[in-house]
C-alpha cells in the first residue's frame, strides 16, 4: 500500500507508512470511529463527540515523534524495529474498547465482562480478525510476540531485552496516550484550562542508564503544565457532575434492559443481546459492538411500557427532568452514607423509591511519585523539584449525591445540618 498523510485536527499532518495503513484499514480498527472517546460527556460539552479512532492515530503520531527524537539525541538507544513496534503499540492500544469506552466496561452491562486490555489482546491474537491477520503479516510471529510482551510490561522476550522505556512511551504517567487525549479532549470540549506543549515535553525526554525515561531539568515547566492540565481536565470535564449523572442513567437503562430481556419481556437486537446476555461472547461478535447499537434503541426505549427503562432512556434522549446534586463540596464516601440514611425518609415521603438516590464515586488518584512517577536527570522525582506538583499528589475519594429536583432543597437542608451544622442555610446562587 502507498504511504499516506492523514490530516488531524490536533497534530495536523500524520504521516503513515503504507504497511501501517494496512492495520488502519481493517474493520476492527475502523470500528473505533464509532466508539466515542468521552462516553456521555457530550451532554455537557456538545462538541465532545470525537472518537477512539482519531485518538489512536494521535497516540501513534506522538509515539513516532518521541522515538525519532530519542534516536536523534541518543543514537542507537532504540532500534528502527523497536521504534516501529512502539508506534504500532500506541496505535492499537485502544483496539479492545467497548461501546462508550470505559463507561460500559462493567459487569452491570456485559454478561461476559473482560477488561478492554484483555479484549484487545484477544482481538489481536485471534485468527478470525482482519487486524490480527494484518498484524502477523506486518510483524511476523516473533515481533508480534515481542509486541504482546511489551504491552504486558515484560523485561525480555525470547532472551532479548525489552528496556522499560519502551513500555513507558505507551503506558506511564507521561505517555503518548495521556498526552494525546488531554490535548484532544480539551480542544473538543472547549475547556479553557491552559494546556501544555507536547512537543516541548517530548524534546525534554531522554533514556537513563537503567533504561527508563527521564526529563531534562529545563523541561520541568512543561511537565508542570502537563500535570496541571490533567488535574483540571479531571475536575472540570471527566468528573463534571452532569457527565457522572448521565453515565449512571445509561448504565441503569442498559441494566434494566438486560433484566427485562432475561425475563423474556424485551426483545433485543442481536448485538445488544450479545452484549447484555451472552456469557460466551466471542471476539467475532464483540468487535461488532459500537455506540450505534445503543444510540439506535434509546429513542424506542423512551416509549417503553416498562416505567424504569423508559424513565432513564427518556432522560437521555430529551435531556430533561435530571436529578440534581446535593450542593456540599468535598463530600466523602463516609459522609454520603450518613446523609443517605437521613434523607431516605424525605425521598419516600415524597412518593419516590430509594432507587431515586443516585450516588456517584469520584476517585481522584492524584500524581503518583517515585515508583510510577516522572524523574528528572538527577534521578529524583519531579515532585521533589516542584512545589506545584507536590500539591497534586494527594488522592481522595469523593461522592456526589443526586436526588429528584423537587426534594433537593429539603434534602440539602438536612444534609447540611448533618455535615455542616453552622452552614445549614442553602446557597444563594
Amino acid at each position: 500500500m502507498r504511504d499516506r498523510v492523514i490530516r488531524d485536527e490536533i497534530h495536523r499532518d500524520i504521516l503513515v507508512p503504507g504497511h501501517i495503513s494496512r492495520l488502519i484499514d481493517t474493520k476492527e480498527f475502523q470500528r473505533l470511529r464509532n466508539i466515542q472517546q468521552l462516553a456521555t460527556c457530550h451532554y455537557v460539552f456538545p462538541a465532545a463527540t470525537h472518537n477512539r479512532f482519531s485518538h489512536s492515530l494521535g497516540a501513534y503520531h506522538l509515539a513516532s515523534k518521541l522515538c525519532e527524537h530519542l534516536s536523534d539525541v541518543q543514537p542507537g538507544i532504540i532500534s528502527d524495529e523497536d521504534a516501529e513496534l512502539v508506534s504500532i503499540g500506541a496505535l492499537l492500544h485502544d483496539i479492545g474498547h467497548p461501546p462508550f469506552s470505559h463507561l460500559l466496561e462493567t459487569d452491570k452491562v456485559f454478561a461476559r465482562f473482560i477488561s478492554h486490555e484483555d479484549w484487545g489482546k484477544m482481538i489481536l491474537e485471534s485468527p478470525d480478525t482482519d487486524i490480527g491477520e494484518a498484524l502477523r503479516e506486518i510483524l511476523g510471529e516473533e515481533r508480534t510476540g515481542r509486541l504482546f510482551a511489551l504491552y504486558s510490561g515484560k523485561s525480555e522476550y525470547n532472551g532479548v531485552e525489552i528496556p522499560p522505556f519502551l513500555k513507558e512511551i505507551i503506558s506511564s504517567q507521561l505517555d503518548v496516550d495521556r498526552m494525546d487525549y488531554m490535548i484532544r479532549d480539551q480542544a473538543n470540549t472547549g475547556a479553557q484550562i491552559g494546556g501544555f506543549d507536547s512537543s516541548r515535553v517530548i524534546r525534554a525526554l531522554r533514556v537513563n542508564d537503567e533504561g527508563r525515561l527521564f526529563a531534562k531539568k529545563w523541561g520541568l515547566p512543561a511537565i508542570e503544565a502537563y500535570l496541571v492540565t490533567r488535574y483540571h481536565m479531571y475536575n472540570q470535564v471527566y468528573f463534571h457532575k452532569v457527565n457522572q449523572l448521565t453515565q449512571e442513567y445509561l448504565i441503569r437503562a442498559l441494566s434494566r434492559a438486560r433484566s427485562l430481556a432475561e425475563n423474556g419481556e424485551l426483545e433485543l437486537s442481536k448485538s445488544l443481546s450479545n452484549m447484555l446476555c451472552n456469557e460466551e461472547l466471542s471476539v467475532r461478535d464483540y468487535v461488532k459492538l459500537t455506540d450505534a447499537d445503543i444510540n439506535s434503541v434509546l429513542m424506542e426505549w423512551s416509549d417503553s411500557d416498562d416505567e424504569e427503562l423508559s424513565k432513564y432512556a427518556d432522560k437521555l434522549v430529551s435531556r430533561r427532568d435530571y436529578h440534581k446534586s446535593i450542593r456540599i463540596s468535598d463530600l466523602t464516601q463516609e459522609m454520603s452514607s450518613v446523609i443517605i440514611d437521613k434523607i431516605k425518609p424525605i425521598i419516600e415521603k415524597s412518593g419516590y423509591s430509594e432507587d431515586e438516590i443516585i450516588v456517584s464515586s469520584i476517585r481522584k488518584k492524584g500524581y503518583k511519585p517515585y515508583t510510577q512517577g516522572i524523574i528528572l536527570e538527577d534521578g529524583r522525582d519531579v515532585v521533589e523539584h516542584s512545589p506545584l506538583i507536590q500539591s497534586l499528589v494527594l488522592s481522595s475519594e469523593l461522592a456526589l449525591i443526586f436526588i429528584p429536583e423537587d426534594v433537593r432543597d429539603e434534602c440539602e437542608h438536612v444534609a447540611r445540618e448533618v455535615i455542616k451544622p453552622s452552614q445549614s442555610r442553602l446557597p444563594t446562587c
